[in-house]
């Protein structure tokens, strides 16, 4: 049975609420198992009973590469010093959730920390990748590698692109750089001015949506393997978050924001590879699929349907 479970339509001043439908999202594509489609698909590929994504050499080298080159490209110019923050605003304004970040003591070891555990968290994407190529062989490695990497490297450039739009100053910004004691700072740091959203954070949650998901198809949600990857990478993203807030370089906002946006790309580049495939005479599709299409007056459709 086909169920079109939710529609969403786009037009030039129509904003969407994208978290809440991107984290249910997260769920159905986590918990749902495979379900072999009814009807035929003469122009599926054919797999092997271990082998269940595709890639295409050009969408994901575009991607990969693009993405890389476009977080690097915009890396180089927030280091050149081009871009001027300007001084923090009225602490008073700031959300609830986010004024403590501000009036607390900074953690002088959070930083060194949240790196080190980042760190962890890329040893672990590599580790994931040679294993699979040691469990089904060299094209799992090698799609593996491509989804990890065009995961990071989506994730990277959208959190680029969204501090630069943003400009948010970082919560040591409003200790060090209020006016009565800016003198005393280097206030004309570009990075003082790059908050929101959290790097380490949205680094992390692709990290762990991109394992999740692929544990789940590979060993199916009966098995420990797929929820025991979600629990240990969302503790780290956890902890990088809380360490990143610690340390004075995020508020609260930011890193659940990093987390979210990170976790949604993890999730949704593995399954945009996930295609219709046969193993043997099966047609196996993914239970979730996104649907995307224009409509009049410049506008666009998105839908999200599932198989049950």
């Amino acid at each position: 049975m086909n169920a079109n479970i939710s529609q969403l339509r786009l037009g030039r001043r129509r904003p969407i609420a994208a978290v809440p439908v991107t984290a249910a999202l997260m769920i159905a594509l986590l918990i749902a198992g495979a379900t072999p489609a009814r009807a035929a698909d003469p122009y599926a590929p054919r797999l092997k009973d271990n082998e269940h994504f595709t890639i295409d050499p050009v969408v994901d080298g575009v991607l990969t590469i693009g993405g890389a080159v476009f977080a690097e490209l915009l890396s180089l110019i927030l280091s050149t010093g081009e871009i001027r923050p300007g001084e923090p605003g009225d602490p008073s304004k700031l959300l609830s959730i986010d004024r403590p970040a501000v009036t607390q003591t900074i953690d002088p070891n959070a930083a060194s920390r949240s790196d080190w555990a980042l760190y962890a968290s890329f040893l672990y994407a590599a580790t994931d990748v040679v294993l699979s190529g040691v469990r089904d062989g060299r094209r799992a490695l090698l799609v593996d590698f491509i989804m990890y990497a065009e995961s990071i490297a989506i994730t990277q450039a959208f959190t680029d692109a969204t501090k630069i739009a943003v400009r948010r100053p970082r919560p040591i910004d409003y200790a060090n750089c209020a006016p009565a004691v800016a003198a005393s700072h280097n206030c004309a740091d570009t990075d003082l001015e790059l908050s929101f959203f959290s790097g380490h954070a949205s680094a992390a949650g692709a990290i762990t949506g991109t394992a999740t998901y692929l544990a789940f198809v590979r060993s199916g949600p009966r098995s420990l393997r797929p929820w025991l990857t979600l629990g240990l990478g969302a503790a780290l993203t956890a902890f990088i978050s809380y360490e990143r807030v610690r340390s004075g370089e995020h508020f609260p906002t930011d890193v659940i924001m990093g987390s979210l946006a990170g976790a949604s790309i993890g999730v949704l580049v593995p399954h945009f590879h996930r295609r219709p495939h046969y193993h043997d005479n099966t047609l196996e599709e993914p239970p979730v699929w996104i649907g995307f299409a224009p409509t009049p007056h410049n506008g666009a459709s998105v839908s999200l349907g599932a198989r049950f």
